[in-house]
């Protein structure tokens, strides 16, 4: 089965508090997108990787993949104003009969996650990796709240992968902001999406202390 991964970076990571998006940050002396590229790469050579960027970071990407000798075959395609638009748009240039989709800022996602999910897709079609709570939950606010069973949350991971054709279809819905992955967009079709066990690794580096623990994560594997 031919594959593709659209690998999303088209944030600028305001939250990281860097003037970088933190997709060029380094972690352990290499871009943090060369890393998350190079998983799938390793997972399989011929997964066909596809990249949204801001598009005035193009050159910039550019440069770093000459800067690193970075020769991974990828496309780069003009990231949209919100993320449902970026995946459109990479959309268009994929060929895979199962389509992968892959935030660029989580470069620990392991071989055994891409697996799972991958045969999970193969399956049924829709497939997330997840991961069950480990802490209590609570919901409400500070003067008015209740106890929430965790035993029916998850905390959804990606790369999120389905049949072509579904997401193809979910891709000719209308944006929404309530649409927060790919997974609540294929909802809307009215399919189902099955869960699949994710990776503790497999975190998204949203803020400097996510960068630490990347990088300690890194160094001891």
């Amino acid at each position: 089965m031919k594959l593709s991964v659209i690998i999303t970076a088209g944030g600028i990571g305001k939250r990281m508090g860097t003037d970088l998006p933190k997709q060029f940050l380094l972690l352990q002396d290499k871009p943090v997108l060369m890393h998350t590229i190079e998983q799938f790469y390793a997972y399989h050579p011929d997964f066909q990787i596809v990249i949204t960027l801001p598009k005035q970071y193009f050159a910039y990407w550019n440069d770093l993949c000459e800067k690193y000798s970075f020769s991974i075959a990828h496309q780069v395609v003009e990231g949209g104003e919100e993320r449902y638009h970026s995946i459109k748009n990479a959309l268009a240039l994929t060929h895979g009969e199962l389509i992968f989709v892959h935030d660029a800022v989580r470069p620990l996602v392991s071989y055994e996650t891409i697996k799972s999910v991958e045969k999970c897709a193969i399956i049924n079609s829709a497939a997330i990796p997840v991961l069950p709570l480990k802490e209590s939950l609570r919901k409400g606010n500070e003067n008015d709240s209740q106890h929430v069973d965790r035993s029916q949350y998850w905390s959804v991971q990606t790369p999120q992968a389905f049949q072509r054709s579904l997401l193809v279809d979910a891709y000719s819905l209308p944006f929404s902001n309530e649409i927060t992955d790919d997974a609540s967009l294929i909802e809307r079709l009215g399919e189902k999406v099955y869960l699949t066990t994710g990776n503790e690794e497999n975190i998204k580096l949203t803020t400097p202390y996510d960068m630490k623990v990347a990088e300690f994560l890194m160094k001891n594997k």
